[in-house]
Protein backbone atom coordinates (compact mmCIF):
# COMPACT_ATOMS: atom_id res chain seq x y z
CA UNK A 1 0.00 0.00 0.00
CA UNK A 2 2.74 2.78 1.30
CA UNK A 3 4.83 1.89 -2.22
CA UNK A 4 1.20 2.37 -4.39
CA UNK A 5 0.73 5.39 -2.59
CA UNK A 6 4.07 7.03 -3.48
CA UNK A 7 3.39 6.11 -7.38
CA UNK A 8 0.23 7.54 -7.07
CA UNK A 9 2.25 10.59 -5.61
CA UNK A 10 4.72 10.55 -8.61
CA UNK A 11 2.32 10.37 -10.96
CA UNK A 12 0.90 13.39 -9.92
CA UNK A 13 3.72 14.96 -9.34
CA UNK A 14 4.46 14.27 -13.48
CA UNK A 15 1.08 15.80 -14.29
CA UNK A 16 2.08 19.05 -12.57
CA UNK A 17 5.37 19.38 -13.59
CA UNK A 18 3.89 18.91 -17.12
CA UNK A 19 0.83 21.46 -16.59
CA UNK A 20 3.54 24.33 -14.95
CA UNK A 21 5.93 23.25 -18.00
CA UNK A 22 3.65 24.14 -20.80
CA UNK A 23 2.74 28.17 -19.40
CA UNK A 24 6.34 28.59 -17.88
CA UNK A 25 8.92 26.82 -19.12
CA UNK A 26 11.59 29.56 -18.55
CA UNK A 27 10.82 30.03 -14.79
CA UNK A 28 10.26 26.80 -14.17
CA UNK A 29 13.18 25.30 -15.24
CA UNK A 30 15.05 28.14 -13.35
CA UNK A 31 13.13 27.09 -10.19
CA UNK A 32 13.59 24.10 -9.88
CA UNK A 33 17.64 24.16 -10.98
CA UNK A 34 18.27 26.90 -8.18
CA UNK A 35 16.19 25.63 -5.23
CA UNK A 36 15.59 21.83 -5.74
CA UNK A 37 18.74 21.23 -7.90
CA UNK A 38 21.35 21.76 -5.12
CA UNK A 39 19.50 19.94 -2.80
CA UNK A 40 19.48 17.03 -4.92
CA UNK A 41 23.04 17.00 -5.46
CA UNK A 42 23.53 17.35 -2.10
CA UNK A 43 21.43 14.27 -1.05
CA UNK A 44 22.16 12.19 -3.12
CA UNK A 45 26.29 12.18 -3.30
CA UNK A 46 26.01 11.18 0.84
CA UNK A 47 22.78 8.21 -0.37
CA UNK A 48 25.59 7.03 -3.09
CA UNK A 49 28.23 7.38 -0.36
CA UNK A 50 26.46 5.21 1.85
CA UNK A 51 25.61 2.29 -0.92
CA UNK A 52 29.17 2.56 -1.89
CA UNK A 53 28.26 4.06 -5.47
CA UNK A 54 26.83 0.65 -6.12
CA UNK A 55 30.77 -0.26 -7.33
CA UNK A 56 32.60 -3.21 -6.53
CA UNK A 57 35.73 -1.32 -5.25
CA UNK A 58 35.67 0.64 -1.89
CA UNK A 59 37.38 3.77 -3.53
CA UNK A 60 36.17 3.46 -7.41
CA UNK A 61 34.42 7.19 -6.91
CA UNK A 62 37.73 8.91 -6.46
CA UNK A 63 38.67 7.62 -10.34
CA UNK A 64 34.60 9.31 -10.95
CA UNK A 65 35.59 12.86 -8.67
CA UNK A 66 39.15 12.68 -10.32
CA UNK A 67 37.77 12.78 -13.89
CA UNK A 68 34.82 15.48 -12.66
CA UNK A 69 37.88 17.09 -11.54
CA UNK A 70 39.66 17.59 -14.80
CA UNK A 71 36.41 18.07 -16.93
CA UNK A 72 36.03 21.39 -14.51
CA UNK A 73 39.02 22.58 -14.80
CA UNK A 74 38.78 21.67 -18.98
CA UNK A 75 35.82 23.83 -19.43
CA UNK A 76 37.01 26.54 -17.19
CA UNK A 77 40.38 26.99 -18.99
CA UNK A 78 39.27 25.90 -22.17
CA UNK A 79 41.84 24.87 -24.82
CA UNK A 80 40.64 25.55 -29.04
CA UNK A 81 39.78 22.00 -28.83
CA UNK A 82 36.33 21.42 -26.38
CA UNK A 83 36.44 17.59 -27.10
CA UNK A 84 38.42 16.16 -24.42
CA UNK A 85 34.92 16.96 -22.38
CA UNK A 86 32.95 14.23 -24.51
CA UNK A 87 35.78 11.75 -23.80
CA UNK A 88 36.20 12.33 -20.16
CA UNK A 89 32.59 11.59 -19.68
CA UNK A 90 32.25 8.74 -22.27
CA UNK A 91 35.15 7.34 -20.39
CA UNK A 92 33.83 7.93 -16.80
CA UNK A 93 30.60 5.97 -17.67
CA UNK A 94 31.92 2.91 -19.92
CA UNK A 95 34.50 2.33 -16.40
CA UNK A 96 31.81 2.08 -14.37
CA UNK A 97 30.78 -0.67 -16.39
CA UNK A 98 33.74 -2.09 -14.96
CA UNK A 99 33.27 -0.58 -11.72
CA UNK A 100 30.03 -2.82 -10.97
CA UNK A 101 30.96 -5.73 -12.07
CA UNK A 102 34.64 -6.51 -11.66
CA UNK A 103 36.60 -6.59 -9.37
CA UNK A 104 40.00 -7.57 -10.65
CA UNK A 105 42.05 -4.36 -11.55
CA UNK A 106 43.63 -6.19 -14.81
CA UNK A 107 40.20 -6.86 -16.20
CA UNK A 108 39.36 -3.16 -15.28
CA UNK A 109 42.25 -1.97 -17.04
CA UNK A 110 42.16 -3.62 -20.56
CA UNK A 111 38.69 -2.62 -20.03
CA UNK A 112 39.66 0.98 -19.59
CA UNK A 113 42.14 0.96 -22.45
CA UNK A 114 39.87 -0.77 -25.00
CA UNK A 115 37.48 2.08 -23.93
CA UNK A 116 40.04 4.42 -24.63
CA UNK A 117 40.55 3.12 -28.40
CA UNK A 118 36.62 3.04 -29.06
CA UNK A 119 36.56 7.14 -28.00
CA UNK A 120 39.19 7.66 -30.52
CA UNK A 121 36.87 5.95 -33.05
CA UNK A 122 34.16 8.17 -32.15
CA UNK A 123 35.64 11.19 -31.61
CA UNK A 124 35.49 10.97 -35.90
CA UNK A 125 31.22 10.58 -35.45
CA UNK A 126 29.18 13.13 -36.61
CA UNK A 127 27.39 14.29 -33.66
CA UNK A 128 29.64 12.39 -31.10
CA UNK A 129 30.22 15.84 -29.10
CA UNK A 130 26.34 16.75 -28.71
CA UNK A 131 25.57 13.72 -27.53
CA UNK A 132 28.13 12.71 -25.15
CA UNK A 133 28.80 16.47 -24.09
CA UNK A 134 25.92 18.14 -24.57
CA UNK A 135 23.07 15.80 -23.93
CA UNK A 136 24.02 12.78 -21.85
CA UNK A 137 24.91 14.37 -18.63
CA UNK A 138 21.65 17.14 -18.90
CA UNK A 139 18.68 15.78 -20.95
CA UNK A 140 19.99 12.13 -20.85
CA UNK A 141 20.50 12.20 -17.68
CA UNK A 142 17.30 13.40 -16.02
CA UNK A 143 15.09 11.90 -18.51
CA UNK A 144 16.38 8.83 -19.85
CA UNK A 145 18.18 7.68 -16.72
CA UNK A 146 15.41 8.69 -14.23
CA UNK A 147 13.10 6.72 -16.71
CA UNK A 148 15.37 3.78 -16.28
CA UNK A 149 15.45 3.71 -12.51
CA UNK A 150 11.59 4.26 -12.30
CA UNK A 151 11.06 1.52 -14.80
CA UNK A 152 14.09 -1.15 -12.76
CA UNK A 153 12.03 -0.35 -9.82
CA UNK A 154 8.67 -1.39 -11.20
CA UNK A 155 9.67 -4.17 -12.55
CA UNK A 156 10.92 -5.55 -9.22
CA UNK A 157 7.72 -4.72 -7.26
CA UNK A 158 5.45 -5.29 -10.10
CA UNK A 159 3.87 -2.81 -9.21
CA UNK A 160 0.72 -1.98 -11.43
CA UNK A 161 0.56 1.75 -9.92
CA UNK A 162 4.26 2.22 -11.31
CA UNK A 163 3.65 1.17 -14.33
CA UNK A 164 0.75 4.41 -14.34
CA UNK A 165 3.03 6.77 -13.20
CA UNK A 166 5.81 5.34 -16.02
CA UNK A 167 2.65 5.54 -18.61
CA UNK A 168 1.84 9.21 -17.51
CA UNK A 169 5.11 10.09 -17.94
CA UNK A 170 5.60 9.20 -21.72
CA UNK A 171 2.20 10.64 -23.00
CA UNK A 172 2.96 13.90 -20.70
CA UNK A 173 6.25 14.19 -22.79
CA UNK A 174 4.36 13.28 -25.95
CA UNK A 175 2.02 15.90 -25.53
CA UNK A 176 4.59 18.84 -24.72
CA UNK A 177 5.73 18.25 -28.43
CA UNK A 178 2.11 17.52 -29.38
CA UNK A 179 0.28 20.01 -28.50
CA UNK A 180 1.84 23.71 -30.11
CA UNK A 181 -1.25 25.91 -28.90
CA UNK A 182 -0.67 29.21 -31.74
CA UNK A 183 -2.74 31.56 -29.77
CA UNK A 184 -0.65 30.62 -26.17
CA UNK A 185 0.97 34.55 -25.99
CA UNK A 186 4.59 33.96 -23.41
CA UNK A 187 7.43 36.70 -23.55
CA UNK A 188 10.44 35.12 -22.24
CA UNK A 189 11.80 38.26 -19.49
CA UNK A 190 14.67 39.72 -19.63
CA UNK A 191 16.01 38.19 -16.55
CA UNK A 192 15.13 34.38 -17.57
CA UNK A 193 17.11 34.95 -20.43
CA UNK A 194 20.31 36.73 -18.79
CA UNK A 195 19.91 33.43 -16.28
CA UNK A 196 19.46 30.95 -18.50
CA UNK A 197 22.06 32.02 -21.13
CA UNK A 198 24.94 29.14 -20.01
CA UNK A 199 22.07 26.65 -20.78
CA UNK A 200 20.80 27.83 -24.47
CA UNK A 201 23.68 25.84 -26.29
CA UNK A 202 21.20 22.85 -24.86
CA UNK A 203 18.27 23.84 -26.26
CA UNK A 204 19.81 25.27 -30.01
CA UNK A 205 21.45 21.64 -30.51
CA UNK A 206 18.14 19.47 -29.19
CA UNK A 207 16.55 21.74 -31.74
CA UNK A 208 18.71 21.33 -34.65
CA UNK A 209 19.64 17.99 -34.30
CA UNK A 210 16.20 16.62 -34.25
CA UNK A 211 14.90 19.45 -37.20
CA UNK A 212 12.79 20.61 -34.85
CA UNK A 213 13.73 24.01 -36.82
CA UNK A 214 16.40 25.73 -38.62
CA UNK A 215 17.81 28.08 -35.57
CA UNK A 216 20.37 30.39 -36.79
CA UNK A 217 20.79 32.74 -33.64
CA UNK A 218 20.79 30.93 -30.20
CA UNK A 219 18.84 33.79 -29.26
CA UNK A 220 15.96 32.38 -31.49
CA UNK A 221 15.04 29.71 -28.73
CA UNK A 222 13.40 32.58 -26.61
CA UNK A 223 11.28 33.52 -29.37
CA UNK A 224 10.18 30.94 -31.42
CA UNK A 225 7.67 27.99 -31.63
CA UNK A 226 10.32 25.07 -31.70
CA UNK A 227 11.82 26.90 -29.01
CA UNK A 228 9.50 27.36 -26.62
CA UNK A 229 7.83 23.68 -27.22
CA UNK A 230 11.95 22.28 -26.19
CA UNK A 231 11.98 24.13 -22.93
CA UNK A 232 8.92 23.05 -22.19
CA UNK A 233 10.28 19.61 -22.45
CA UNK A 234 13.60 20.24 -20.60
CA UNK A 235 12.22 22.16 -17.74
CA UNK A 236 9.77 19.15 -17.63
CA UNK A 237 12.00 16.76 -17.61
CA UNK A 238 14.27 18.37 -14.87
CA UNK A 239 11.61 19.37 -12.20
CA UNK A 240 10.14 15.69 -12.55
CA UNK A 241 13.69 14.63 -12.25
CA UNK A 242 14.17 16.73 -8.58
CA UNK A 243 10.54 15.45 -7.62
CA UNK A 244 10.89 12.36 -8.38
CA UNK A 245 13.65 11.55 -6.05
CA UNK A 246 12.42 13.95 -3.04
CA UNK A 247 8.77 11.85 -3.32
CA UNK A 248 10.85 8.59 -2.62
CA UNK A 249 12.50 9.72 0.37
CA UNK A 250 10.33 6.91 2.83
CA UNK A 251 11.92 4.28 0.82
CA UNK A 252 15.59 5.53 -0.68
CA UNK A 253 16.14 6.51 3.34
CA UNK A 254 18.87 9.23 1.82
CA UNK A 255 17.61 11.39 4.78
CA UNK A 256 19.03 8.95 7.62
CA UNK A 257 21.95 10.52 8.18
CA UNK A 258 23.96 11.53 11.41
CA UNK A 259 22.74 15.27 12.63
CA UNK A 260 25.69 16.66 11.96
CA UNK A 261 25.82 15.79 8.21
CA UNK A 262 21.98 17.00 7.67
CA UNK A 263 22.55 20.22 9.43
CA UNK A 264 25.58 20.37 7.29
CA UNK A 265 23.46 19.46 4.08
CA UNK A 266 20.90 21.67 5.00
CA UNK A 267 23.36 25.04 5.68
CA UNK A 268 24.90 24.31 2.11
CA UNK A 269 21.41 24.29 0.31
CA UNK A 270 20.46 27.84 1.67
CA UNK A 271 23.66 29.45 0.92
CA UNK A 272 23.50 27.81 -2.78
CA UNK A 273 20.40 29.53 -3.05
CA UNK A 274 21.28 32.23 -1.60
CA UNK A 275 23.93 32.79 -4.60
CA UNK A 276 21.22 31.90 -7.10
CA UNK A 277 18.94 34.68 -5.79
CA UNK A 278 22.16 36.72 -5.69
CA UNK A 279 23.06 36.14 -9.02
CA UNK A 280 22.38 33.51 -10.85
CA UNK A 281 25.08 32.76 -13.25
CA UNK A 282 27.31 33.49 -9.95
CA UNK A 283 25.38 30.09 -8.37
CA UNK A 284 25.25 28.36 -11.92
CA UNK A 285 29.47 28.93 -12.38
CA UNK A 286 29.82 28.09 -7.97
CA UNK A 287 27.87 25.08 -8.30
CA UNK A 288 28.99 23.60 -11.53
CA UNK A 289 31.21 21.30 -9.84
CA UNK A 290 28.71 19.85 -7.43
CA UNK A 291 26.14 19.43 -10.91
CA UNK A 292 28.34 17.88 -12.95
CA UNK A 293 30.11 15.32 -10.16
CA UNK A 294 26.35 14.12 -8.96
CA UNK A 295 26.27 12.95 -12.59
CA UNK A 296 29.60 11.03 -12.93
CA UNK A 297 28.78 9.56 -9.18
CA UNK A 298 25.10 8.69 -10.33
CA UNK A 299 27.03 6.40 -13.43
CA UNK A 300 27.43 3.07 -11.84
CA UNK A 301 23.73 3.50 -10.51
CA UNK A 302 22.84 3.64 -14.34
CA UNK A 303 24.61 0.75 -15.26
CA UNK A 304 22.89 -0.92 -12.35
CA UNK A 305 19.24 0.40 -13.64
CA UNK A 306 20.08 -0.52 -17.04
CA UNK A 307 21.19 -3.91 -16.38
CA UNK A 308 18.30 -4.86 -13.91
CA UNK A 309 15.78 -3.74 -16.62
CA UNK A 310 17.68 -6.63 -18.82
CA UNK A 311 17.41 -8.80 -16.12
CA UNK A 312 14.07 -8.59 -14.57
CA UNK A 313 13.01 -8.73 -18.57
CA UNK A 314 14.64 -12.18 -19.20
CA UNK A 315 13.16 -13.34 -15.88
CA UNK A 316 9.35 -12.53 -16.74
CA UNK A 317 10.23 -14.25 -20.26
CA UNK A 318 11.43 -17.12 -18.92
CA UNK A 319 8.45 -17.14 -16.63
CA UNK A 320 6.09 -17.06 -19.41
Amino acid sequence: MKSATIHHLNTGLIILSCVIAFFIPFELFLFSYGILGPLHYLTEIGWLHKKNYFTKGKYDFIFLIIACVILVWWNYNPPKNYGLTADIILLSLISCIAFVFIKDWLYRFVIIVLTLLFISVLNNAPHYFTWVAVFLPTIIHVFIFTWAFMLFGVLKEKSWAGAISIIVLIICSLILFIVQPQGLQYVVSDYSQKSYHQFTELNFRLINTFNMDKLTNIKQIFTTNAGFVIMRFIAFAYTYHYLNWFSKTSVIKWHLVPKKTLIATIGLWLLSIALYIYDYNLGLEVLFFLSFLHVFLEFPLNVVSFTGIGKEVMSLSKKR
